[in-house]
């Protein structure tokens, strides 16, 4: 962030057109460079005595000139200038700044901001089941899918089995992925002005993306083991929320498992006032944690959700959903609604991977492979503190003094590394500071180039004073 203010006292035009040439004359010079972040519309509205609605009318102006991209809960960042057919492609650091990150990180940049499967040949096996689908279904992948065959269930609830629980295949919603099922549950069982409880870390895409529908959010505390009951008790008591959204084993981003007792009390205390549980265990299906599900102790009102995308291929959509009893139908229409519906061929594919046992191939190899970068961020980041488990693709790193996790995030752009820092993961405003970062290291060709990065980042960490100052 930059500690950049305008000039006001020159120009012609209301306060927020002369403010919006100020910024456009800034970028211009070069005093705004590219992926600079702007201040806080609340920040510079009171550093230069003007209301925030003046800020943020500027800031939708420099915006539609197409000089700055914005994401509510990362702020407002300075675009690089348009190229031309012979110019160089944009500058990958920058791009992800202002959340135009390309596809595929160009040689020398290290993408640590994603934890999608990580590569383990599952691409042979998804083409070849594709070329059968094609050849089967020809007329079922052109048209709309208007019914479900039965195995479409089953192999959602062989998927979402685990220890000793298993769900019946009619209470299975088949999803394009985990985060269009949480959607469709939050769609059909809460309405407009609706309170959904929140960690104050989590993957916080789902409260954003909660906030578009209109829901409210509400901040349960949080320890190392997780949701604390007395808290998310009052915060029942009192505002009375519908639903709460938890990741009980494997937490994102901390990795905390939630013991046994812990979800006993939360289930106890969301069936006294009659709230609904959505428990996220994509990465608590690649998890050592033999804990039983948050759904084994409250059945009747937890909407158990898993998928592919960390497991086995992001890019296939694969997603299921188990509801409590009778819920099934209903969050299959709003899943319809808020999706468009389920298509044949994504469907259909997912199925043959999960009942061929191909699937679970993929993830028992995915598992491997992530458990030996695990091995490797452990030894390159001794002395640190870090949480990490075997066979979960990210570690949720303590900055040492005086980094702060904003500054180490740009500080790591500048090095060719993309982290993610605590706002990413922030479900909505909060006073409290943490101090980390998120490592996910999925995404690179082997743990052998994930060390690499692990050791830059080694590096900067190692800087302190020297970096923060160079970064600030």
């Amino acid at each position: 962030m930059t500690n950049w203010l305008p000039d006001l006292s020159t120009g012609t035009g209301p306060l927020y057109v002369r403010l919006a040439d100020s910024i456009e004359s800034a970028i211009s010079e070069g005093t705004l460079s590219p992926g600079t972040k702007l201040p806080p519309q609340r920040n510079l509205a009171y550093d230069i005595g003007v209301t925030i609605g003046t800020i943020g009318r500027a800031y939708s102006l420099v915006h539609e000139r197409g000089l700055v991209s914005g994401e509510v809960g990362r702020g407002t960042y300075v675009l690089p200038p348009p190229q031309n057919q012979n110019s160089a492609q944009p500058d990958p650091v920058t791009a992800s700044m202002t959340g135009t990150r390309p596809l595929d990180a160009p040689p020398g940049v290290v993408r640590f901001d994603s934890t999608a499967a990580p590569d383990v040949g599952q691409g042979d096996t998804i083409a070849s089941n594709l070329a059968d689908i094609a050849r089967d279904h020809g007329l079922d992948i052109t048209s709309y899918t208007r019914t479900f065959p039965a195995h479409w269930f089953q192999a959602g609830a062989n998927w979402l089995a685990k220890g000793n629980w298993r769900p019946a295949p009619d209470s299975i919603v088949p999803a394009l992925g985990a985060h269009a099922a949480i959607m469709a549950i939050i769609s059909a069982v809460t309405a407009p002005g609706d309170k959904i409880v929140f960690e104050h870390l989590t993957y916080s895409r789902i409260s954003r993306s909660a906030g578009l529908i209109g829901r409210r959010t509400a901040l349960v505390e949080s320890d190392d083991q997780g949701v604390i009951p007395a808290d998310f008790e009052r915060l029942c008591a009192q505002q009375h929320p519908k639903l709460a959204f938890l990741m009980p084993t494997a937490h994102n981003p901390t990795g905390i498992c939630m013991p046994a007792e812990r979800r006993r009390a939360i289930g106890e205390i969301a069936r006294k006032h009659n709230v609904w549980l959505v428990e996220d265990d994509l990465y608590g299906a690649m998890s050592t944690d033999t804990t039983p599900l948050l759904t084994e102790f409250a059945p009747e009102r937890t909407f158990l959700v898993g998928g592919f995308s960390k497991s086995v291929a992001a890019g296939v959509r694969g997603g299921w959903v188990a509801c409590p009893a009778h819920f099934s139908h209903r969050v299959s229409i709003a899943h319809k609604m808020v999706t468009g519906g389920m298509p044949f061929l994504l469907a259909e594919l997912c199925a043959r991977m999960v009942l061929s046992g191909e699937a679970a191939e993929i993830r028992a190899k995915t598992i491997a492979e992530l458990s030996k970068r695990v091995d490797y961020a452990r030894k390159t980041f001794a002395g640190f503190e870090f949480s990490a488990a075997a066979g979960i693709p990210f570690l949720w790193l303590k900055l040492p003094d005086p980094w702060l996790s904003g500054i180490f995030k740009n500080a790591a752009f500048r090095e060719g590394v993309l982290v993610d820092d605590e706002d990413e993961f922030k479900a909505g405003r909060s006073d409290k500071t943490f101090h980390r970062v998120r490592i996910g290291f999925s995404t690179q060709a082997s743990a052998q180039e994930a060390d690499k990065g692990f050791q830059i980042v080694r590096r900067l960490l190692e800087t302190g004073s020297a970096g923060y100052d160079s970064y600030s």
